[in-house]
């Protein structure tokens, strides 16, 4: 870990504040980002200097603030376009007109398009196929015997299974998808390789959706060619979505692939849901809220005018992060925030986000992982780690954190 903090006269906060550097950590296990620990002890407003891009941006951790920061128009996705700011992401090159880069209105208009397949209803559309799918990899999980790597046979083609039926991707196109976005999702390729799949995932989708022109199916591809024939979106603005949705979906695979390392190596928790399935729900809820999923932070905004938070004055231009991971720790709101508590209520937690950006996946995120604990504790009653927890790899040079392997027995 770094300990170079950079200090430089603050006009804005009319005192010296230092700026910590935080490099790209390749953490293991669920180990709390020992950087993000110091910064949050250090205050609520803090300034971080990330490994790529240029200049510094304020950092927020608390709850309350993470909450006012992602749901205030006062701070801006969209006006990161015209900027370079310090980043994780070693190549990064957002796509005007996406949806991740956009503020209401025009976010809303595209979130609107989809929104049908995320709701409630659509979720369980999708519950029953989702549940065969997953029983036939357990069934073949099963069939193929001990010892075996979870995340392969189980915890990787799942989510891009469910992800694909969602949106309308033919099985037989499923591999390429998962390709493309591990290519996009890696730093380890380089940044023209990351490009190159982005742009063929989204010539993929160009030519789904105007097929779908005509559909009246809900699956997003379809409901993204109904909103383009209305002319209530751009073809370039749906197969955006589509990419951003897509690789979105895969996204369970490190958490679900974090959540059982965590059951696993903690076996009293398994055999707590083993004993009591109808605490499960609450118990998933509490697992997302301990997890940590992502590395750093996510995408930044620009903060449109002076806006003060915790004394602190923001200026007109400035860059700003917050933490969703700190949020969830937040020991104002999660007492006792490091012990997982399956009982524990309320439990808002932020592990899909907050305000108009809130992840649309959440809900089907959420369904997967239930289906997940049912089928793996209920029809493996000794599962268990094949290797000592230190020898399980995780992922490196990756946005999302989680294991590369889960090698299990049972």
């Amino acid at each position: 870990m770094s300990e170079k903090t950079l200090t430089e006269p603050d006009p804005a906060a009319g005192e010296q504040c230092p700026v910590r550097h935080w490099p790209a950590l390749d953490l293991t296990g669920v180990d709390f980002d020992p950087v993000l620990a110091d910064l949050m002890e250090q205050g609520p407003v803090t300034r971080i200097q990330l490994p790529n891009g240029e200049g510094w941006a304020w950092l927020v951790t608390r709850m309350d603030d993470v909450r006012l920061v992602t749901n205030d128009a006062r701070f801006s996705r969209e006006a990161v376009m015209d900027r370079q700011v310090t980043r994780l992401a070693p190549h990064f090159i957002p796509s005007r007109g996406a949806v991740g880069f956009l503020d209401p209105p025009d976010h809303n208009r595209l979130r609107r398009s989809v929104a049908p397949a995320f709701t409630a209803r659509g979720v369980e559309r999708v519950r029953d196929s989702a549940r065969r799918m997953l029983a036939e990899l357990v069934d073949e999980l099963v069939a193929a015997g001990p010892p075996a790597d979870l995340t392969a046979a189980v915890l990787s083609p799942f989510p891009i299974a469910v992800i694909c039926e969602l949106m309308g991707v033919p099985a037989a196109d499923r591999h390429a998808m998962h390709t493309w976005t591990q290519y996009i999702l890696s730093s380890s390729h380089g940044a023209d390789v990351s490009e190159q799949a982005k742009e063929e995932m989204g010539a993929y989708f160009t030519e789904l959706i105007d097929a779908r022109a005509d559909s009246t199916d809900e699956d997003v591809a379809s409901l993204l060619g109904a909103a383009v024939g209305r002319r209530e979106i751009t073809l370039e603005e749906a197969v955006g979505l589509a990419v951003l949705l897509q690789i979105g979906g895969e996204a369970v695979t490190n958490n679900s692939g974090q959540m059982f390392y965590l059951l696993l190596t903690r076996p009293e928790l398994a055999d707590r849901l083993r004993a009591d399935p109808s605490v499960r729900p609450q118990a998933i809820d509490e697992l997302l809220r301990y997890i940590p999923h992502r590395n750093a932070v996510g995408l930044s905004r620009i903060a449109l005018e002076d806006v003060e938070i915790k004394g602190v004055r923001i200026r007109a231009g400035d860059a700003i992060y917050v933490s969703y991971l700190s949020a969830n720790r937040d020991p104002e709101v999660f007492p006792d925030p490091e012990r997982i508590d399956f009982t524990r209520s309320p439990n808002p937690h932020v592990a899909f986000g907050f305000g108009p950006h809130y992840c649309p996946g959440g809900q089907l995120a959420r369904m997967e992982s239930e289906l997940l604990v049912d089928a793996l504790l209920d029809r493996l009653p000794g599962l268990r780690l094949a290797v000592a927890p230190e020898q399980v790899p995780f992922r490196k040079g990756a946005l999302i954190r989680g294991p590369e392997a889960l090698p299990v027995a049972w």
